[in-house]
């Protein structure tokens, strides 16, 4: 059972960063097929956000690897970091292409409709993200316990990341931006699986 899942999930991850290809082909090739999006609307507020959720997605995982020895763990990790910067290279791109700024003053998620969420903590921007707090205390572990815990953080940060990529899915108008989206939605949740599965041959109980 362990094998098939872990085969889904890297499966997934291999079509991402095919579909991560393929859409900047699409783009190259089909520019002027969309209109090119206002600076308030979903694709341009769904690039933005997940830009920085995909960043903080590549440091923890990076801080992972450097912390454990576990074979497993650290090629989950380097898939991650793989995937989410080029997808993040990819929606800062398109950005550029559409001539509209990579920061606004609108909070986070405001394309969503959930510009005055509260925020969990220092750091905790949007769903899933980790806090300041979590994110210096993955940087404190090392072995098994940096596992667990990377494992039980980057499960809710695939969580908050699947629940926006849904957001553009339903909001955006450009087809490549959603198809990335879908794709998202697809390899996040085969990794979330796998997450699980690490966590309980750890002993450790996978989130809910």
């Amino acid at each position: 059972m362990r094998r098939r899942v872990r085969r889904t999930a890297a499966g997934a991850v291999a079509a991402a960063l095919l579909a991560a290809g393929a859409v900047t082909w699409v783009v190259t090739r089909d520019g002027g097929t969309d209109p090119v999006p206002a600076a308030d609307s979903a694709d341009a507020g769904f690039a933005r956000d997940m830009a920085v959720h995909h960043q903080q997605g590549v440091e923890m995982a990076y801080l992972v690897r450097d912390r454990t020895d576990d074979e497993e763990v650290r090629r989950l990790a380097y898939d991650i970091a793989q995937t989410q910067a080029n997808q993040r290279g990819m929606l800062l791109g398109w950005l550029d292409l559409w001539e509209l700024p990579k920061v606004s003053s609108d909070p986070p998620m405001t394309w969503m409709g959930m510009g005055g969420m509260p925020s969990a903590g220092p750091g905790s921007l949007m769903p899933g993200m980790a806090t300041d707090a979590e994110m210096a205390k993955l940087d404190t572990l090392s072995g098994q316990r940096a596992e667990v815990y990377f494992l039980r953080l980057m499960t809710e940060h695939h969580k908050g990341g699947v629940h926006m990529a849904e957001g553009c899915v339903r909001r955006c108008s450009v087809k490549a931006e959603k198809r990335l989206a879908d794709s998202m939605v697809e390899a996040q949740r085969s990794e979330i699986a796998l997450m699980a599965d690490l966590l309980r041959e750890r002993g450790a109980t996978p989130s809910a």
